[in-house]
């Protein structure tokens, strides 16, 4: 998803600062500060006085993740407050004039209607199938790939199982039953290739862009699914008009799209994919949260889900942290030697860090944060978090989980993470084709809307908030291997400009 950066002062903004200026760190700094503040008020104020927090802010959040970690009543605070803050200090701006997102969102109204395009593709849904390094799995060839990515410690365990679930239940994939909106419809990560060929009725959110809309009806065209657009203006539903006059924008659009959704007719799963750029980042993620939240207020019936990217910080099992542990001490000379010539700064051990938490159960904390992504990618990615936490608490269905690190276009720009995404496997972190990625994923949602064992569903007991997004992770690697990925990093984008990936 693409935007105008000039429309900076339109629709869903950031505050003002005390200069006049919208700044995203600012904005980030203080909702994290919040969001901690509400169980470790020494905690909020290190955020407040942090110097650097360009360089500094993953200790915080660390220590954020570490606070939650300890005790499940202190994650939903933080989800709570964390949310609480941003909607508060969030602003729509229109036509010259502010009003809080509250009061952008209790205006009613909009002026789309519903164009409905079925496709032209055979009638049966689809098995599963995940394109992998030029080749198309299918059923055995797909369990034996999970089999090799568990023996390299690419995913988890409840990754695999979520996969082979969906394996063992073809008719799980015929989703005309579900009504699936897409923000951010054509996003790399997203499912919108799955699902076009699972005869779900996909309900599709993107920019008013001909170019976009093309490919989201060639997509649907050549499958079984039936897809739901909004038109502004033009006649007809048939696949010119849509990609003529389809679409919405999730930042100037906001209460519109939720009006727009709130009138389906069959419950909706509400999924958060769309993704942006620096500050654009944290507004659309904040959009997407908004939308998200106001649906469920007023459609119970919701699911929502979203993907956890692989680049954070999360609470992880003990059998993961022992793991890392294990291959850390079965590390090579070179590894051993190459820690000491840095003083540290490099190879360092990973899952460092144990938590106890207050039924006793023990915790590591694994860092795969990446500096270079910056904070607005922390905290759009942490909000998400926080929404599905909180929702899930409160009785929704939520289909979260940690997705691999993948090539998408947005890590390519990015000269050191491409050249360190080339390279990682010399560490033991793969990184996936986007399509790879995007089908495994799907498939994961299909096993949250179709198994009632699932830990999406609200009636499936957790021992911590934070085993949401624990289970069914994919990785790549990055919370079993022996180094903290932030250790690697560096060299790993040396070999990747030089060619030995």
């Amino acid at each position: 998803m693409t935007h105008d950066p000039a429309a900076e002062n339109q629709g869903l903004v950031l505050p003002r600062g005390a200069d006049g200026k919208r700044s995203s760190i600012a904005f980030g700094r203080a909702v994290f500060a919040d969001a901690l503040r509400a169980v470790d008020a020494d905690g909020a104020a290190a955020i407040e006085t942090e110097r650097d927090w360009h360089a500094n802010y993953p200790a915080h959040v660390q220590r954020l993740v570490a606070v939650g970690a300890a005790s499940a009543a202190a994650t939903l605070a933080i989800a709570r407050a964390g949310l609480s803050s941003a909607r508060a200090r969030l602003r729509f701006a229109t036509g010259g004039v502010e009003a809080t997102l509250d009061e952008a969102l209790a205006a009613r109204g909009h002026d789309w209607r519903v164009a409905r395009l079925p496709g032209r593709g055979a009638a049966r849904p689809a098995p599963l199938e995940v394109p992998y390094r030029g080749e198309l799995l299918r059923g055995d060839a797909i369990l034996r790939q999970l089999d090799a990515w568990l023996a390299t410690g690419r995913i988890e365990p409840s990754h695999a199982a979520m996969v082979r679930w969906v394996l063992d239940h073809p008719a799980a994939l015929d989703l005309s039953d579900q009504r699936v909106a897409l923000l951010g419809a054509r996003a790399e990560m997203g499912p919108l290739p799955q699902l076009a060929r699972w005869r779900a009725q996909i309900v599709a959110i993107d920019l008013p862009k001909p170019d976009i809309w093309r490919r989201i009806v060639a997509d649907v065209d050549a499958g079984n699914a039936t897809l739901y657009a909004p038109l502004r203006e033009g006649a007809g539903d048939d696949a010119d008009a849509i990609a003529a006059h389809g679409g919405a924008d999730l930042l100037l659009d906001t209460p519109g799209i939720v009006d727009w959704l709130c009138e389906s007719d069959l419950p909706l799963t509400l999924g958060a994919y769309a993704y942006l750029d620096g500050a654009l980042h944290v507004r659309v993620s904040a959009a997407m949260d908004a939308i998200q939240a106001a649906v469920l207020a007023r459609r119970a019936d919701s699911t929502l889900a979203m993907l956890a990217t692989p680049t954070d910080i999360y609470a992880v099992p003990a059998a993961v942290r022992a793991a890392a542990h294990a291959r850390f001490a079965a590390r090579g000379s070179g590894a051993r030697a190459t820690a000491v010539l840095s003083r540290g700064r490099l190879m360092r051990r990973n899952v460092e860090r144990e938590i106890v938490a207050e039924d006793g159960a023990r915790y590591g904390i694994a860092d795969s944060m990446v500096v270079q992504q910056g904070p607005n990618y922390a905290l759009a990615k942490r909000l998400q978090q926080w929404r599905a936490l909180d929702a899930r608490a409160a009785g929704a269905r939520v289909s979260i989980h940690v997705a691999p690190p993948a090539t998408t276009l947005s890590v390519v720009k990015n000269r050191l993470l491409a050249n360190a995404y080339r390279a990682a496997i010399r560490f033991g972190v793969e990184a996936f084709e986007p399509r790879t990625a995007s089908a495994l994923m799907a498939a994961c949602l299909v096993h949250d809307l179709r198994n009632p064992g699932a830990p999406a569903q609200p009636a499936t007991p957790l021992a911590h908030p934070l085993e949401l997004l624990m289970h069914g992770a994919a990785h790549g690697g990055l919370w079993r291997i022996a180094h903290q990925p932030r250790s690697v990093l560096p060299l790993a984008a040396v070999l990747g400009s030089i060619g030995l990936a």
